[in-house]
């Protein structure tokens, strides 16, 4: 069993410890971001989204418990409006690699998708980064379709 439960202060904590490293570095993974800038975007933008921090309006931030107490991941969700309806549009969720591939990211989701219907939202948004193919498949697996698909190539400069 898979459990969401609102986040502590002393998770949340540990959350932005771990998440804005994590962010930076998917960021340079993904072409987007230099290095030597990496850190410093990636905390500006936790900043102006979670300006008052785990009390943010909006944000709901759940630790993922495997149903026994345990936290086995964290869940950061945002209620948005998109499209002319509100939804829920997750900014992040990660599993701890030792608890991965026993299906507590599809149990989150699932719960999160009862919250959704609570709070009487249309659906569940996301982004996931081109390289991350594990996410990409389950959340393929889970009903999410994509919506917008940015490529790169990069261009060997030749010596010419």
């Amino acid at each position: 069993m898979t459990v969401l439960v609102p986040m502590t202060l002393a998770q949340f904590d540990a959350f932005i410890c771990e998440s804005v490293p994590a962010y930076a570095d998917d960021k340079v993974a993904a072409g987007q971001w230099p290095r030597s800038e990496a850190l410093a975007r990636s905390q500006a933008e936790f900043d102006q989204l979670l300006p008052q921090g785990l009390a943010t309006p909006d944000n709901l931030l759940y630790a993922i418990t495997d149903g026994v107490g345990t936290q086995v991941g964290l869940l950061w969700v945002s209620v948005q409006e998109r499209a002319g309806q509100r939804i829920a549009y997750v900014y992040d969720v990660s599993v701890r690699p030792e608890h991965q591939r026993k299906g507590h990211a599809s149990r989150a989701f699932a719960a999160l998708d009862d919250v959704v219907r609570e709070l009487g939202l249309a659906g569940v948004a996301l982004h996931v980064f081109g390289h991350n193919k594990a996410a990409l498949a389950l959340y393929e697996r889970l009903g999410f379709r994509a919506t917008n698909i940015s490529m790169f190539k990069a261009v060997d400069p030749g010596d010419g």
